[in-house]
């Protein structure tokens, strides 16, 4: 779904109005997408930084996660660990963003392989997020998750935004 004014107003009621109730009707929308097998999939938050999630007191995407597998029936696994509060991406250039995020990820410790869902070679990994813009984000945590040895990674987010025009 094209980020639209009622669909940016709903994530950002979401992400700064305190309002996480709201997961629940977003995920509605997400729902949609197929998983060819969701009871092989693991849904993975992509986590914030502490700074931030200390201050919204939520993960907006743990809540969108956490909605999803009552829908799909497959389990939630925070296997992500932000590694340093980054620049909100919003006002960034797409080259930015990449640089922003570079590295900004890694396995949260005790997920190690012989713990988590990869060891079910058949799991499918599905990051949750909130907006695609550019992919950046979902992109360096996909990253992180294929560095511990994840085989398949998927992602699903509510909307996608419109990259902005920073000519």
């Amino acid at each position: 779904m094209w980020l639209d004014a009622a669909a940016r107003q709903a994530v950002h009621a979401l992400k700064y109005g305190g309002l996480p109730r709201i997961a629940q009707d977003l995920t509605a929308a997400m729902a949609r997408v197929s998983l060819a097998d969701a009871t092989a999939a693991t849904l993975v938050p992509v986590p914030l930084a502490a700074p931030r999630l200390r201050a919204r007191g939520y993960n907006q995407s743990e809540h969108l996660a956490l909605q999803l597998a009552q829908r799909w029936e497959c389990p939630v696994r925070d296997l992500l660990l932000r590694t340093r509060d980054t620049a909100p991406q919003t006002a960034l250039t797409p080259a930015a963003r990449l640089a922003n995020v570079a590295g900004a990820f890694q396995l949260r410790n005790g997920a190690l392989p012989d713990q988590s869902a990869f060891r079910i070679s058949h799991s499918t990994l599905v990051l949750v997020d909130d907006v695609f813009t550019t992919g950046a984000t979902l992109a360096a945590a996909a990253r992180a998750l294929q560095d511990a040895g994840a085989r398949s990674i998927m992602a699903v987010t509510f909307g996608r935004a419109v990259i902005p025009d920073f000519t």
